[in-house]
């Protein structure tokens, strides 16, 4: 359109129909529809960025038990031995106590069929041999007793003689003293009556008399030294004697306990014998509990490891795997070192499994059909084989429960839920390759579980 400036005016519009040129460069009424259609889809834009978005880690895994002795186990064997006979087949139900295998001996030492009864009777002959040792070691010390009684009895019959010979040591002295005194007293009267005799004052009678009564007195002095030297003697017997009745009795004494102490030796060594022998007996007769393997507990058989009859197993080989019939399902799952502090007891994961239809939308899932709830209870604390660490999840109590279809062994996959930020920003931390958001406020009351915190930090350093 032109300006009007001038009083003539022009009319292009209506003049320029029909002409072939600007019909061609005429923009086309699609031009401005489209403008429009591009303002709309960048309003549209602006406004996802600004939506709610649930950041997730996700990590595959299969299911599992919540506790261990309710997963599949293998029996072992827990003697050698020959498979003689199966009572059960694969996938059947068993109870707690049902005979599953029996096994048949193998060792040569355990081909008696009478080994128990056998070792039974050894055990009643040491029993008894222990009952003569204990009889003898009390005759034994009975003896002792009555060797002790007549020491002490001997011991005091010498001593009487001791007291005794004491006594007459004593007499003997004194005698021998009024002897002395007796010779002094006749030596004196004789020396007297032989000066007078010499001066023929006394006649030969008394002076012969006098000698007499001296020779009377010397012989009654050695005398009396005799009987004092012979009392001694006895006292030095009596020593001695009492000596030897100490060290006779000492010696047997001695004897009869170094017997005792034989005797007792002797019963200990039995009672030890007695001991191994009772040992022996406990374990052949709980061997033969183990030629029957039995469940430990309900179940259904799942594989029979050696299933061949006549088969050997040997001690410690696995021979048959159970499933539990009641266990607490859960999922073991194995996410990556870098997520792992993401990562929390009691955080909220969903998953997917194997075989059920699902269809989920990683941001939002409070639209997501066909998923389930699960709660962390467990983190390893040692990294795997695979360069993960496991993870196990228990299904959430306050959610829709796990299908009961699901089998132990089957996949999952597994949607830890973390933070709620805006679209705009989780789009902005994939493209720069940032971790989900590790901080949070933790005084808000949905920090955890996935719950939005509203309060998300921004800065993923």
């Amino acid at each position: 359109m032109m300006l009007n400036i001038s009083e003539n005016t022009v009319h292009c519009e209506k003049d320029m129909e029909g002409l072939a040129a600007p019909q061609k460069t005429a923009l086309s009424r699609w031009h401005l529809s489209f403008r429009k259609l591009i303002l709309i889809l960048l309003g549209l834009f602006l406004l996802f960025m600004f939506l709610p978005w649930t950041q997730n880690v996700q990590a595959n895994g299969k299911v599992t038990t919540l506790r261990p002795e309710q997963r599949p186990q293998t029996i072992h064997a827990t003697i050698a031995g020959r498979i003689e006979r199966w009572y059960v087949t694969e996938g059947q139900q068993v109870q707690k106590g049902d005979t599953i295998v029996h096994l048949s001996e193998v060792k040569s030492e355990y081909f008696d069929p009478n080994i128990v009864d056998r070792v039974g009777s050894q055990v009643s002959a040491k029993e008894g041999a222990i009952e003569s040792y204990s009889g003898k070691v009390g005759a034994l010390e009975s003896q002792i007793a009555a060797m002790d009684r007549e020491m002490d009895s001997k011991i005091d019959q010498i001593g009487n003689k001791l007291a005794q010979g004491r006594l007459k040591v004593e007499s003997d002295s004194i005698k021998v003293l009024q002897a002395g005194i007796d010779l002094q007293v006749a030596q004196r009267q004789y020396d007297g009556t032989k000066a007078l005799y010499d001066k023929g004052l006394k006649s030969l009678t008394e002076f012969e008399a006098k000698r007499l009564k001296l020779q009377e007195a010397e012989t009654k002095i050695v005398a009396a030294q005799n009987d004092y030297r012979s009392s001694q003697r006895a006292m030095d017997i009596y020593r001695a004697e009492l000596q030897y009745t100490r060290n006779e009795y000492a010696n047997k004494i001695a004897k009869a306990q170094s017997d005792r102490f034989s005797t007792l030796s002797e019963k200990y060594d039995a009672q030890a014998t007695v001991s191994k022998l009772q040992i022996e007996r406990d374990n052949y007769a709980r061997r033969t509990a183990f030629y029957y393997i039995v469940a430990p507990q309900d179940g259904f058989v799942v594989q029979a490891v050696k299933p061949g009859i006549g088969e050997i197993v040997k001690e410690g080989d696995p021979v048959v795997s159970i499933q539990p019939a009641a266990y607490q399902l859960a999922v073991e799952m194995y996410v990556k070192p870098i997520d792992l502090p993401l990562i929390a007891i009691g955080r909220t994961v969903r998953f997917m499994f194997d075989g059920w239809p699902a269809f989920f939308f990683s941001g939002w899932p409070g639209v997501s059909t066909g998923t389930f709830a699960g709660k962390i209870t467990a983190i390893d604390r040692h990294i795997s084989a695979n360069g993960k660490f496991r993870v196990l999840v228990a299904p959430d109590p306050e959610a829709e429960p796990w299908p009961q279809e699901l089998q132990i062994g089957g996949g999952a996959k597994g949607i830890a839920l973390l933070n709620n930020v805006f679209l705009g920003y989780e789009l902005w931390r994939i493209m720069n390759g940032f971790p989900p958001d590790l901080y949070q406020d933790v005084s808000s009351p949905g920090a955890q579980g996935g719950k939005d915190t509203g309060k998300t930090k921004k800065d993923p350093q």
